[in-house]
């Protein structure tokens, strides 16, 4: 075959003459600008970002591991720009993992499907878990089906949708890897936007939401409590310190220099986070989680020094009122003297109210009947006027003392079983750092949980699954690491 030759052909300027082709680019763009003028700034938006789209959904069923690693990003990030886009951005997520799974099906489709990287224990766990929760789609005390949409994604719809695609497509030490550094990363600049926000002050964006919504809640006595670009402080100060913990524990482990310096650069980002929030119950995120690893460690003299330095924390926002000039600070050791707090006593009579009217509703008032979705969707309920506050308040509230019992049966499931497999599985030690991180900063959320509503919400909720996914995963990723390392060691035996 002869080779084509270049001044026979025709090139792109020579295409550019066809008068087809002119007339078409003309059409399209006295349309474009026609739809944009009817649609304004929205339609405008969308028309930007769709090459980009269309080049994502490529990637993504060419390698759905990339759609995982697009959502795991999207989860730090879709909070924040709901503030500056003018669209509706809650349900991405949800295209987002279910498009993943679109992409698996057409990936998978004339190949094996690896059912081997399921850990069905978990996966039908969250399965009887979301089949509760549709069935509280019925339930009888409900006044709104449209809050059941809206509030069931966070509680449990992201759990069946995220852990079986972790399983799927994250199932290797790099993928492991690859996670946690992405966690470190947005954790990094959470704190840095936390910073500008007390020091140069909120944009205009965050400022219209502190003057319309937030600043009932994030302006206290001229203080500002940081929330970066996630919904709000509690979040945020619950998120950085469930990544100070982890930072701290993979520092403490890390060998290597750079990755060790990384880590300690993520810890001190993580709790800076924490104390900038203002937010009181985060700090039990660090502090469960610590006494829950040196249970791990399996040390005495590891539980002794732990024990130890928590007492001396505990002391020091206790006994003491060092540092009290610090807004932050002195909110915080709040949480350690509840008894001088007017908010924790206001909570304590709202559970009184909520008991009395739950002792006849064994399932619960709905899901997204209560809070601010009641406030939203049923504002002249019972439960619009009555704060929940906790997390597990919430359950119970929402789902009754029935959907509560499961709540937790799952959540100690998860805990007792990681807790076996850290202690009793894990032979690597780089591993079992990793993991044991994960198990006790889920620990800490959960401890942390009791005093704000922060699993279920972005980012947490998704990391709180994931971790969950790798936690049953480790077994695996240990044989994964001990069959490389037996690949890439010298044959030494003398012929």
């Amino acid at each position: 075959m002869n080779p084509t030759n270049p001044f026979l052909s025709k090139t792109g300027a020579d295409r550019l003459k066809d008068p087809f082709l002119i007339g078409s680019i003309l059409i399209m763009s006295v349309g474009i600008g026609y739809v944009i003028a009817r649609g304004g700034i929205t339609i405008a938006s969308v028309l930007m970002v769709l090459p980009f789209i269309i080049y994502a959904l490529n990637r993504m069923f060419s390698k759905p591991e990339i759609g995982l690693t697009f959502a795991f990003i999207l989860n730090f990030i879709l909070m924040g720009l709901s503030r500056y886009l003018p669209v509706k951005l809650g349900y991405l997520m949800d295209i987002t993992l279910i498009v993943i799974y679109i992409a698996i099906f057409f990936h998978y489709f004339d190949k094996k499907f690896p059912f081997s990287t399921l850990k069905l224990d978990l996966v039908i766990l969250a399965a009887i878990w979301v089949s509760y929760i549709a069935l509280e789609f019925f339930n009888p005390e409900a006044l709104s089906r449209a809050a059941w949409f809206a509030a069931s994604r966070g509680i449990a719809l992201y759990m069946i949708l995220t852990i079986p695609l972790v399983f799927m497509l994250f199932n290797t030490p790099r993928h492991l890897e690859k996670f946690l550094m992405i966690w470190g990363v947005f954790s990094i600049l959470a704190s840095v936007k936390a910073w500008m926000q007390l020091n140069i002050g909120p944009d205009p964006w965050e400022q219209r939401w502190l003057d319309e919504i937030g600043g009932i809640t994030h302006l206290i006595q001229g203080n500002l409590r940081a929330f970066s670009f996630y919904t709000d402080a509690g979040q945020f100060g619950a998120a950085q310190a469930h990544m100070g913990i982890i930072a701290s524990i993979l520092m403490l482990n890390e060998k290597n220099v750079r990755k060790r310096a990384f880590w300690i650069v993520v810890m001190i980002a993580g709790f800076y986070g924490m104390s900038s929030s203002g937010t009181r119950g985060a700090v039990a995120v660090p502090l469960s989680g610590l006494l829950l690893y040196m249970v791990l460690r399996k040390n005495v003299k590891v539980i002794i020094i732990g024990g130890i330095l928590f007492m001396l924390v505990y002391s020091f926002f206790r006994f003491t009122y060092i540092g009290n000039s610090n807004y932050q600070i002195f909110r915080m050791r709040t949480a350690f003297v509840p008894e001088d707090d007017a908010s924790y006593q206001v909570r304590l009579a709202n559970q009184r109210l909520l008991s009395e009217y739950l002792a006849t509703r064994p399932f619960g008032s709905g899901v997204g009947q209560s809070g601010d979705k009641a406030k939203q969707y049923a504002p002249d309920s019972y439960l619009a006027n009555i704060a929940t506050d906790s997390w597990f308040v919430l359950i119970w509230v929402e789902n009754g003392i029935i959907g509560l019992y499961l709540h937790l049966f799952i959540l100690g499931f998860f805990l007792g079983k990681g807790m076996f497999i850290c202690m009793f599985q894990i032979k690597n030690p780089d591993l079992f750092a990793k993991t044991g991180a994960l198990l006790s900063g889920v620990f800490g959320i959960i401890i942390a949980s009791y005093g704000n509503a922060v699993l279920g919400q972005f980012p947490t909720g998704i990391l709180i699954y994931s971790s969950m996914a790798y936690v049953f995963m480790a077994p695996d990723l240990d044989r994964q690491i001990e069959e490389s390392s037996n690949k890439v060691q010298p044959n030494l035996s003398i012929q």
